[in-house]
Formats: structure tokens, sequence, C-alpha cells
């Protein structure tokens, strides 16, 4: 009989998703067979998979150890005497304790028991786009298991992640949930437009008003590039909105604020860029001789885009700490050294 106690990182998912997250692979008719009968219970009764589980509920499973062992995608015994000489089962930590050595200019913004607010460099990934790859989300595994809030027999259970990515090249907040109830409670938020996002960046021109930009945004995915269009086309399209208030007007850029009322990849530099006000540093979506004059003489190699600020709508307990709060992260060294 294998045995397991919820804890506050898992709770809130439905019984039969938390069994297919442990026995990842178990069929779901099997597993619903196990269930009738009462080779798995919750709190030593029968379920049927779509109880909401919560911290401190029991979970009976009463397989045969080899049985467990297949279902849960562990080596059996035999395979593991099978390694030659010298060898060991491979741990997936590595990974996780490597990118939290590597990754050691991550700041954290803010963290309770559910989420975290990371400040992210300029040129970290979000999530790795390839296996090899190293990004905010490995350090912050790798940063809960060398703090012991956990351990890597709980990832099957539930994995932290990064729930907002940015760009590679756009530094700032970054939201991170440290369970499931913090994942689903971010997710929502993002959903619903509650949570407001803010950012600063240079773009060339003079920008001297407020104002609310609306368009169409197509993307391109073998070039991984948007396109921004004033009305709605026939291909396949996302609306979005862009809020930008002047900051600074300087020599050849106007310092902005930014509000991001939809959240979709690349908009705030296809955006500014199609109304002929590209972002400093951009070179993909920019004015390329403009960004050769700053970066022969201030260094700059990628966008001026920083996530500096978010505010979080009112919210109940567990989240009471967060409710109607500001976050800010402070400008990279590099915003100053441009100004002029």
């Amino acid at each position: 009989m294998y045995q397991i106690t919820i804890t506050a990182k898992e709770e809130g998912q439905r019984f039969d998703k938390y069994l297919h997250r442990i026995l990842p692979e178990a069929g779901t008719g099997f597993l619903y067979k196990m269930l009738r009968k009462k080779n798995i219970t919750l709190n030593d009764r029968k379920a049927d998979g779509s109880e909401k589980i919560t911290e401190g509920d029991c979970v009976k499973i009463f397989f045969a150890q080899d049985t467990l062992d297949r279902f849960m995608g562990k080596q059996s015994a035999e395979s593991r005497a099978a390694l030659s000489p010298g060898t060991k089962e491979e741990s997936v930590c590595p990974q996780y304790n490597k990118a939290y050595r590597q990754l050691s200019e991550i700041q954290i913004i803010y963290e309770n028991d559910h989420v975290l607010l990371a400040d992210k460099p300029a040129g970290i990934l979000s999530q790795k786009a390839a296996g090899a790859d190293i990004s905010l989300n490995e350090w912050l595994i790798g940063y809960l298991l060398a703090k012991g809030e956990l351990s890597e027999p709980a990832l099957p259970l539930f994995k932290p992640s990064v729930c907002n990515r940015l760009d590679r090249n756009t530094s700032g907040i970054v939201l991170c949930a440290k369970s499931l109830k913090g994942a689903q409670t971010l997710g929502r938020l993002l959903k619903e437009r509650t949570l407001h996002k803010y950012y600063q960046l240079y773009v060339k021109g003079r920008i001297e008003e407020e104002c609310l930009i609306e368009g169409y945004l197509v993307k391109d995915e073998k070039r991984n590039k948007v396109t921004v269009r004033p009305a709605p086309g026939s291909t396949d399209q996302a609306y979005i909105q862009t809020k930008y208030k002047p900051l600074r007007i300087e020599t050849d850029k106007t310092l902005l604020e930014v509000e991001l009322i939809t959240g979709k990849s690349h908009q705030i530099r296809a955006h500014l860029a199609s109304i002929g006000h590209p972002l400093l540093g951009d070179y993909k979506y920019g004015d390329r001789a403009w960004n050769e004059i700053y970066r022969q003489k201030y260094g700059v190699q990628s966008q001026l885009l920083h996530a500096y600020k978010m505010v979080f709508p009112p919210l109940e307990p567990p989240f009471a700490d967060v409710s109607g709060r500001t976050f800010f992260c402070e400008l990279p060294e590099i915003f100053a050294r441009v100004s002029s």
C-alpha cells in the first residue's frame, strides 16, 4: 500500500487529475476502475475522481510495488540492476541545481507560500525553447530545492512554474507559481486582465500625449515575427490594446510607460513600431540605423523594454498579503546610460 498526504502546494485540483500526475503511465479507464474497486481511496473512502483535494487529505493506493513503479514511470529493480557498473540512475535535480547556480543574478522581489515575483535580467529565457536551454523556470525549481521547500519526489505531483513570459531580451517582473493554488490564482488574474502590468521603454521620436491604441496582431510562426493591422483581416489574428503615456521627452526619443491591456507575443514592440515609434535597440521591428548609433555609443545590444510595475487587484486569503499591492522593479543601468 502506498500512502500520500496532500500538501498545500497540491490542493485545489480534481482528484482524477492529481492521480494522472502521480501515475502518468496509467490510462484514464484503468484509474476509474481502480477507484470503483476501492484500490485507490481518498480519506479511506470510495471516490469517483471528481472530488477537489485539500491539504491534509489522505490518498491510499493498493497496488503491488512493481505495478506501482510501472505506473509511476519508475525503473524496476531489474532495470536498475542492469545498469553498467559505475553508472547511476539519472536524477532530474542536476539541471535545476545548475540553473540556480548559473542564473545567480536573478533577484526575488517578493514571495510567499504560493507566489514568487522575480526580476529577470535581459538575456535570460522565461521558459526553455529547447531541451538544453536553461531558463527562469529551471532556476525557480532549483531555488526551491535549495531552500528545502521542494523535493525531487514531489516534482511529479506539482512542478512550480513561470506564469507570464517575457521575451529573452525583455527584463523585469515575472510571476511564478510555487503552489497549484498560486498557479490557479495567477492564471485567473491574467485571463481576467485584473492584474495590471506596466513597462518602461525608450521609443524613437517625440510622444507628447497619453493614448490607447488598438489593432489586430497576426503571427508568422516560421519567422517568429508578428504584424499589426489597423483593421481585421481574413487570417488568424488577435485583437490587441496598448496604452501608453510619455514620462520624459529627450533629444531623439521618448521614455514611455506602457500598460499592456492585452498580452500577446511581441505586442508592445510591434504595436509601437506600427505607429512610427519603434523601440530603442529593437532590431526585429525597429530602426536599424538608429539602433546602431546607440549600440556603438552606449553598448545597447537589445530592446530597452523593462516590466517595472505590477498591480494586484483585491484578493481573499490566502492571497491577502498581495491584495491591492503594487510591486516595483528597478530599471536596468542601461536606461540611465542612454538618457540625454
